[in-house]
């Protein structure tokens, strides 16, 4: 028997649709149940042949209990050894040699030293640091931001220098990015399943929470298939089977805004029926063709990035 598992912490619909879902489409040898972990014992697999991510980003023992399982022979979606490597300012400098537009950012040095270090702990880095360089690159109004993390948390908008000041005091040990303010027209999210099944969904981050899957704007043909090879190049370079992309419209252009969301929203509630529904669904039969992929020959998934660099290593 082929076990399909979802690790999730507090939320209850989609983690429940998907276990409902699998199960129901009755594929031989293969049933889904939430993950139980009752001991983790180095180099024992994990007991499922698939596993669905959705919290060891908040949860270190998750993640590492996770790598073993990656190590024993279970795909990890999203593989956790990419997921603990990346962030979002290498995401933006990736999307430069390929070409995908991205707001102008500079990542900042903590405004607190990290934990036992001190002053001598940062001989390479001058500072203060040339603030009118990186004030005239990225322009004003900017967003601050951490360069790793999600869900809004952190977030400030800056309106000039005074308000950039004010606001790094408050960020302690957090490194933060520094982004131009795309002024959008459209903006979309984007839920993209297995590098290659995409869901463009209209999104106003401008309404309150529960409201943003209503958007008054939805893509032209040209402007639908542009976004899909967006979506597509950027899930393929990093490797995610399951991610959000969001891209702000700006000028006709599409701006990938925020691009590593591995365990992003899926609640009924927040998506609304007809997302919910297609995010199931697509998950469901995924992680099917996964399970039986993986039994005949146990992979996890690299992006072309790394791939490449290997190659070249290699070489």
């Amino acid at each position: 028997m082929l076990k399909i598992g979802i690790l999730h912490g507090r939320e209850r619909s989609f983690p429940e649709a998907f276990v409902a879902r699998v199960n129901s489409k009755n594929a031989a040898g293969i049933v889904a149940e939430p993950v139980k972990i009752d001991k983790a014992i180095q180099g024992e697999f994990s007991g499922y042949t698939v596993i669905i991510d959705r919290i060891s980003q908040d949860v270190p023992f998750y993640r590492t209990w996770l790598k073993n399982a990656a190590l024993t022979g279970t795909a990890v979606i999203n593989n956790p050894f990419w997921f603990s490597a990346d962030d979002k300012y290498f995401n933006n400098c990736l999307m430069t040699q390929l070409g995908i537009p991205v707001p102008k950012t500079a990542i900042l040095p903590s405004h607190q030293w990290p934990e036992d270090t001190n002053e001598d702990s940062f001989s390479n880095l001058h500072y203060p640091l040339d603030w009118k360089s990186i004030f005239n690159y990225v322009g004003f109004p900017a967003y601050m931001k951490p360069f790793a993390g999600g869900g809004w948390k952190n977030v400030y908008r800056l309106e000039n220098e005074k308000e950039f000041y004010e606001k790094h005091n408050e960020t302690g040990q957090l490194v933060m990015l520094l982004q131009e303010e795309i002024i959008f027209t459209e903006y979309y999210r984007c839920y993209c399943i297995g590098r290659k099944h995409v869901r463009i969904m209209p999104y106003e981050p401008r309404n309150p929470h529960h409201l943003r899957y209503q958007a008054s704007f939805s893509p032209s043909p040209t402007l639908l298939a542009e976004m899909e090879k967006i979506v597509l190049t950027i899930n393929q370079q990093l490797g995610y089977d399951f991610n959000t992309v969001e891209l702000a419209v700006r000028n006709g252009i599409p701006y990938a805004i925020d691009f590593c969301n591995p365990a992003p929203d899926a609640d009924r509630a927040s998506v609304g029926d007809e997302n919910f529904e297609w995010v199931v669904e697509t998950t469901a039969n995924f992680a099917i063709e996964k399970a039986q992929a993986q039994a005949k020959n146990p992979t996890l998934t690299w992006g072309e990035f790394v791939k490449k660099s290997s190659h070249e290593l290699k070489l």
